[in-house]
Formats: structure tokens, C-alpha cells, sequence
């Protein structure tokens, strides 16, 4: 999401985010963006190839969305609205979500699940990573964040990086790498059994228009609709994520 400002130009989110959850304008913008990228989606999913796998879209959201409107209603009220099947949908959460909102913000992930969609825990240690919740919540992907992944050449981060990929796997879990740069990050990743991978490596944040091309060239790459126990030997794949 970009904010082209009629003075300032193209603003990232990183500059107008933090306002936004200020002044609480962070819950009418995050439902507009959520009904816009589950239409979008939708949209991509009719226009695919017949023999084409369906795709799916994440969708960041802010831990007031927890404590401001009715989220769950939100959510079930866009699907509906944009005929996007429940499945095709990725929300990502951060561990501080979790932790301020203790039971309270559990129940509200366990009633999204219960509309069919997918919870992506984002940035998986760098806030409280507490290891008791995870058996607890219903999480079908967890994302590793950049900052191990920029440093996987070394021992410590890419121990951090395996743990995290056995651990989640354990739970039957699926795992994202972001802020993939190089090949040799991804092979790194690859061998060690990482699921998914998103980073410059694949794609720099683009358009819409120019996403729905980049789709249609690699309209076989994506993820199955469902995610598995892992078995005990790691397939040596690493799927991408635009």
C-alpha cells in the first residue's frame, strides 16, 4: 500500500501507518484496503488459466483493528461482498497482537479461523516470542523475519532459522522467509527446508496492473490450498511469495 500525496508524492507506509493508528483512521483504512485486495484477488483468480493453480492474498493487520470495530464482521461482510473464496485469504498478525490482547485477541483469531481463513503470524522473533502460545493458536504460517534471513551466512542466524523452520514444521505449520535478496539466501533456505520465500529476489513491490502480469507469466508457482503435517524427510523446495 502507497499513499500518492498531491504534494508530496508517493508516501510508504512506514510514514503514514504510525499516524494512522494515532488517530485511529487505521481501522476505516485497513477495511478499505482488506475489501480492496480481496477484490483484487478474486478478480485474479477468475482471469487465471483454467489449468492454473488459485491464488491467495495476505493482508497485514493492526492490532487495533482488534480493539476497534467488529474485525471478524469485517472480514466475513468483504468476503461476502467480493465473492472471494475464505481460503484464499492470509491475515498476518504480530506477536504483540497476541500478547496485549491476551484471551480477548485468541477468541478473535479462532473466530477468523472459524470463517475459513488463513492466520500468518508475522515476524516471528523479533517481539515476545513467547514458545507457550504457539500450540495454542490456530496458525497455519509463520514468517521468519529479514533480519535472520540477511545474516543466514552465519552460524548464529542460521541456527536461529533452522530451530524456527523444525519448530514450526513440528506443529504441522507451514514457514515464509522474507526479505529474500540473493540466490544464495534462497538455496541457504532451500536446504534448510524452508517452505516458502518472499523477497527482492522474486519481485520489488509493484502495481496491480503489474502484478496481474507477473501472475499470468508464472501461473504455475504457488502453494498447495492447504497445509500439512510436514513429513519427516523436508522436500527441498522453496516456493515464492509476490
Amino acid at each position: 500500500v502507497r499513499w500518492q500525496h498531491p504534494k508530496r508524492g508517493l508516501v510508504p507506509p512506514l510514514a503514514f501507518i504510525p499516524l494512522a493508528e494515532e488517530t485511529g483512521l487505521i481501522v476505516p483504512l485497513g477495511r478499505w484496503v482488506l475489501d480492496e485486495a480481496c477484490a483484487t484477488a478474486e478478480r485474479w483468480n477468475h482471469d487465471r488459466p483454467a489449468d492454473a493453480v488459485p491464488l491467495f492474498v495476505s493482508v497485514n493487520l493492526s492490532a487495533h483493528q482488534f480493539t476497534k470495530g467488529d474485525l471478524v464482521e469485517d472480514v466475513g461482510a468483504t468476503l461476502a461482498r467480493t465473492a472471494l473464496e475464505a481460503d484464499a485469504l492470509e491475515l498476518e498478525i504480530t506477536e504483540s497482537v497476541l500478547m496485549d490482547q491476551s484471551e480477548a485477541g485468541i477468541r478473535t483469531l479462532r473466530d477468523l479461523r472459524g470463517l475459513g481463513v488463513r492466520l500468518v503470524l508475522d515476524d516471528f522473533g523479533t517481539g515476545y516470542s513467547s514458545l507457550s502460545y504457539l500450540k495454542h493458536l490456530p496458525l497455519d504460517t509463520i514468517k521468519i523475519d529479514r533480519s535472520f534471513v540477511a545474516g543466514i551466512d552465519g552460524v548464529a542466524d542460521r541456527s536461529i532459522v533452522d530451530a524456527v523452520i523444525a519448530l514450526a514444521h513440528g506443529l504441522g505449520i507451514g514457514v515464509v522467509a522474507e526479505g529474500i535478496e540473493t540466490q544464495a539466501q534462497a538455496d541457504r533456505l532451500r536446504d534448510l527446508g524452508c517452505d516458502y520465500g518472499q523477497g527482492y529476489l522474486f519481485s520489488r513491490p509493484v502495481p496491480a496492473e503489474r502484478t496481474a502480469a507477473i501472475l499470468r507469466r508464472n501461473a504455475t508457482v504457488s502453494r498447495p490450498r492447504s497445509i500439512r503435517p510436514r513429513p519427516a524427510a523436508r522436500p527441498r523446495t522453496l516456493r515464492r511469495v509476490v
